[in-house]
């Protein structure tokens, strides 16, 4: 049993042993409830002492010791002990709240694989994740956990991807599929490659999100601290005032004891204790009933800006399209064959991130030491040297860009890339990708959480763009869209100043946006290292579904903070003056100082038990 709850039962019987015996010898009286006080007080006692050695003069602890040991003073002895009885009920309830919120969190943090089962000839030797390389093979068996992010070279088998993404259907993975880290094996054993190392891995990635998600607190937990940091000693002068003036006034032979009594129960039902605990808790609520969605939000302070978030706008590729790029064709504009312009274009993208890259074969084998003087102009192209000739690849503005003249190619519905021999086009490739299967159900979704309006922004040309847009419901778009096009009218649609504006993306060239955004969404799974680093919302398991979630769930985190504020403030007011007034004794003022930091947690925690009975 929890020592702490051992110390209030047992200072409980003590203290019901006192009220009930009602012993008329003054000093056994008196014996009897200092035991009942000390056992439960001794920690508060230290701690109140630790921080009045730092120079935090003022907390609840303090408070509440005033305000006890001010009771037996008067004589009130068994009040005394109720007082900082019931403060280490609450602080107990409030301990075991705080544990159940960290639970949605501590979850994810269990994801993180210990082993890694490591295939070196006919052997398997056991070693730390760390310590696995890029294409090192691993075994993993029935009921273990994927390691590090890899691809499926032998057998078939089905994953729970349950705590990484929220999806409780498992999936089924096959030869050739990628699966990611902190997923579990629930079939037969398979052999896999790894592409990443552990520390580039989607586990670590999203734990590391975690673990620093409480750095960034929202306005209303600086205000509460703050609050909190004027407002306790406040009280306190209030207090002395209370205490002494009215006897200076009155007499302070007939009416010192009565009006310290006031002064006593002032004190109690002061203490801040429902906002301090149960603001942050929230948050904290908000931040780990996300992560089990899959939602992996940054800190409390992006919590308030997802909550007033009235206009989106997306990256197409990779946000509202698979971004798993296909080539659809390879046309030869001289005698250079078709496929020598693609091993050409092969090469110069398997240096590239870009997403567009991934459509190309990268394991193609050729010369390193043969490229030289590779350059990668983002949304424009690739340009390098192979043995000595200049090869240029990319959109129709670098070429223009590199004074090359272009073709104007009629196949408008795919990204055209172009190659270029040294100034002159050799041919072209036209890249297709394809819309996410959920993507109308989720922008359906998102319209119904009250946004006012969707756009969408692409380096495609018009014609892409519109086709996709008017396919999805999307009535404003900006095409043939550079980096810093981007972020020009990034700004352009946060002019109104009554517009909250989320961008979501995905690659390197949506960092500024990202960035320069109210608030920046990225999507985890896809998305680049950069993207996910310089956004505020990661959205780990891609699905653009969760971006209605994440907003569902910020605004419903905000509105119970706002109830608890209101709430408490409300019954603190009410309570202060009754008390002042000499109509709250002791008694009610302990059970009304615990009931609302109680009542204020349990609705911190509504949030929690609503999501999950959800799921």
């Amino acid at each position: 049993m929890d020592k702490k709850l051992i110390r209030i039962i047992l200072s409980s019987l003590i203290f019901l042993v006192g009220v009930i015996l009602q012993i008329k010898i003054w000093w056994v009286n008196l014996i009897i409830f200092l035991a009942a006080y000390f056992i439960v007080s001794f920690k508060i006692i230290i701690k109140a002492f630790k921080n009045i050695m730092r120079c935090k003069f003022f907390d609840e602890n303090l408070l509440m010791l005033i305000a006890s040991i001010g009771a037996f003073c008067i004589n009130e002895y068994a009040e005394g002990v109720l007082v900082i009885l019931l403060y280490s009920i609450g602080e107990y309830l409030q301990s075991k709240a705080l544990k159940k919120s960290r639970n949605a969190i501590s979850m994810l943090m269990k994801m993180k694989p210990s082993y890694a089962n490591l295939k070196i000839g006919n052997e398997i030797k056991i070693t730390e994740p760390s310590k696995v390389e890029i294409g090192n093979v691993l075994i993993i068996k029935k009921g273990e956990k994927i390691p590090i992010d890899c691809i499926v070279t032998k057998g078939e088998s089905f994953l729970d991807i349950s705590s990484l993404t929220g999806e409780s259907m498992p999936k089924n993975v096959k030869i050739g599929d990628e699966i990611l880290s902190g997923s579990i094996n629930l079939g037969e054993m398979i052999e896999v490659k790894t592409i990443r190392k552990f520390e580039d891995s989607a586990i670590s990635k999203i734990l590391s999100l975690i673990e620093n998600s409480n750095q960034k607190k929202s306005n209303t937990e600086k205000f509460i601290t703050k609050f909190a940091k004027y407002y306790t000693p406040i009280v306190f002068m209030l207090a002395v005032v209370v205490a002494f003036i009215p006897p200076l006034i009155l007499g302070f032979s007939n009416t010192f004891s009565t009006w310290l009594y006031r002064a006593l129960v002032f004190l109690v039902v002061s203490c801040p204790c429902a906002l301090v605990i149960s603001i942050p808790l929230s948050f904290f609520g908000g931040i780990g009933t996300a992560s089990k969605y899959g939602i992996l939000i940054k800190g409390s302070e992006y919590i308030e800006k997802l909550a007033k978030v009235n206009k989106i706008i997306f990256d197409k590729t990779g946000t509202l399209t698979k971004g798993m790029f296909k080539i659809k064709k390879v046309v030869s504009l001289s005698d250079v064959t078709e496929e020598e312009i693609l091993r050409i274009s092969s090469i110069l993208e398997s240096f590239s991130d870009h997403p567009i890259s991934k459509a190309f074969d990268k394991t193609i084998i050729f010369d390193k030491s043969q490229v030289v003087n590779y350059k990668e102009n983002i949304g424009y192209g690739i340009s390098a040297e192979i043995r000595n000739v200049r090869y240029y690849l990319g959109s129709n503005k670098f070429m223009e860009k590199n004074k090359i003249k272009s073709y104007d190619i009629k196949e408008k519905l795919g990204t055209v890339l172009y190659l270029s021999k040294q100034k002159r086009i050799i041919g072209y490739i036209i890249i297709g990708d394809e819309l996410k299967d959920n993507i109308k159900i989720a922008l359906k979704n998102i319209y119904e959480q009250n946004i006012n309006e969707l756009v969408m922004i692409t380096g495609d040309n018009f014609e892409i763009a519109h086709s996709i847009a008017n396919e999805i419901g999307i009535s404003k778009i900006y095409a043939n869209q550079l980096p810093e096009d981007k972020l020009k009218n990034l700004e352009k649609e946060m002019k109104d100043k009554k517009s909250v504006v989320a961008y979501v993306g995905d690659g390197v060239n949506d960092v500024p946006v990202l960035v320069r955004s109210d608030i920046g969404i990225s999507m985890g799974n896809i998305g680049s290292d950069s993207a996910i680093e310089f956004s505020d919302v990661v959205i780990a398991n891609d699905d653009i579904l969760s971006i209605a979630t994440g907003i569902k769930i910020a605004r419903k985190t905000i509105k119970i903070a706002k109830q608890n504020i209101i709430f408490s403030l409300c019954v603190k007011i009410i309570a202060i003056i009754l008390s002042t007034m000499g109509i709250l004794n002791m008694w009610l003022a302990i059970f009304a100082d615990v009931g609302v930091t109680f009542l204020a947690i349990l609705n911190s925690l509504r949030l929690i038990k609503r999501m999950n009975n959800t799921q």
